[in-house]
Formats: structure tokens, C-alpha cells, sequence
């Protein structure tokens, strides 16, 4: 029973990491398409959503089938009932690339950003970019150590935003209301898409150590 029981978790932690591969596929083309202005690849980003979707119904599932069937304890009921809540935050990032994309399509033939908050929002998907991959590390080895890096690449995004919404209050501001609020938008969801990373970090630190979540 219980090697069947460590087969079912490691299913559990495979689909979190594959979870964070289609995120970090999703965010990359969100913003090559938000940079490059490409209608075709913000189509395959909205497209590709329900990927994560599924993937995540089915975590859900395996996680809430484990309890029912094998009454884990200890760290492995921390690994079910962390399961849960963390393909939702994946699940999560994963839309707010679709937001992005679907921000492209909304103002597409015109430019989604101003051309020159280009490099800011390159380097946001950078670092979310970033974020997603050592998301993914950091639930395959669950090493404590390496969620502390995920708060790295937050703070940069958390930057990245102010400086964006500085750049949108300036009094230089030529680029209309219509425009800051699209900016301001865009900002927002890379910023929340390190926030739900973070999130996922300090639920596997709960899973490996049982100290409190806290967000």
C-alpha cells in the first residue's frame, strides 16, 4: 500500500511540473506576441489553455482520490491537500498569459504597448519566465533552498511594475488614457503571475518542513 501510495504522489508532483512547462510555454509566446505585435501566436496561447486546464481538473481528481482511498498522514496529507491548491495557482498563471494574449487580440492591427515600454515589458516576461522555470524546479527536488530564489524574480516583476505605473502617472504621458490603462493592465498580470509562483514555493516548504502556509 504504501509503494502504491508514493506511485499515486509522484503522478501527483509530474503533472505539477508538466503544469509549469505548458506555464512557462504559455507566458513566452504571451510576450513574443505582446512584443511583436503576433495575432497567430497570441491565437495559439488562448488555444493552448485548455492544456493546463485538463492537467489540472486531474490533479484535482488524484489528489482528492488519494484521500479518499489511501488516508495519507503526515507529509504525504500535506502533499495531497498542497496538490490542490498549487495547480490552481498554476492554473492561474496560466490564464493570466491567456490575458495577455488576449490583450494582443483585442488591440490588434494596433500595437498592443507603447514602443518605447517595450524593453520593460520584455524584461517582465523575462522574469516570469524565470519564475515559472524555478517554480518547476523547486516541485520536482523540493528543495527549500531554491524557493527562496522565487522571491528574487517577484521582486524584480514587483519593480518592473512600478515602474510602469510611474511611467503611466508621468506627466510626459503623450500616449492617452486608452493606452495607460492597457499598460497598467498588462503590468498587473505578469505581476500577479509572480505572485502565484511565490505562492507555490512556500506551499512546498509547508509540504517539506509542516511549518504554517503563510502568503
Amino acid at each position: 500500500m504504501r509503494e502504491a501510495l508514493e506511485n499515486q504522489l509522484d503522478e501527483v508532483n509530474s503533472d505539477l511540473v508538466e503544469m509549469t512547462r505548458l506555464v512557462g510555454h504559455a507566458i513566452s509566446a504571451a510576450t513574443q506576441a505582446l512584443l511583436e505585435d503576433d495575432l497567430s501566436l497570441a491565437e495559439q496561447v488562448i488555444d493552448g489553455d485548455g492544456a493546463i486546464n485538463t492537467l489540472n481538473m486531474d490533479v484535482e481528481e488524484r489528489c482528492l482520490r488519494i484521500a479518499a482511498l489511501q488516508a495519507p498522514v503526515a507529509t504525504d496529507l500535506r502533499a495531497v491537500m498542497s496538490g490542490i491548491r498549487m495547480a490552481t495557482s498554476l492554473e492561474r498563471m496560466g490564464d493570466l498569459a491567456v490575458h495577455i494574449a488576449k490583450q494582443v487580440r483585442l488591440r490588434y492591427p494596433n500595437p498592443p504597448i507603447p514602443v518605447e515600454l517595450r524593453e520593460t515589458f520584455g524584461e517582465m516576461g523575462a522574469a516570469a519566465s524565470r519564475i515559472v522555470d524555478e517554480t518547476g524546479t523547486v516541485i520536482a527536488s523540493r528543495n527549500t533552498d531554491l524557493a527562496d530564489k522565487i522571491k528574487v524574480y517577484d521582486d524584480e516583476l514587483d519593480r518592473l511594475h512600478r515602474e510602469l505605473f510611474t511611467a503611466v502617472l508621468s506627466s510626459t504621458w503623450g500616449h492617452g488614457v486608452e493606452a495607460a490603462i492597457d499598460v497598467t493592465l498588462l503590468s498587473r498580470f505578469y505581476e500577479r503571475f509572480g505572485d502565484h509562483a511565490v505562492t507555490v514555493a512556500r506551499r512546498v516548504v509547508h509540504i517539506v518542513t509542516g511549518e504554517p502556509y503563510s502568503k
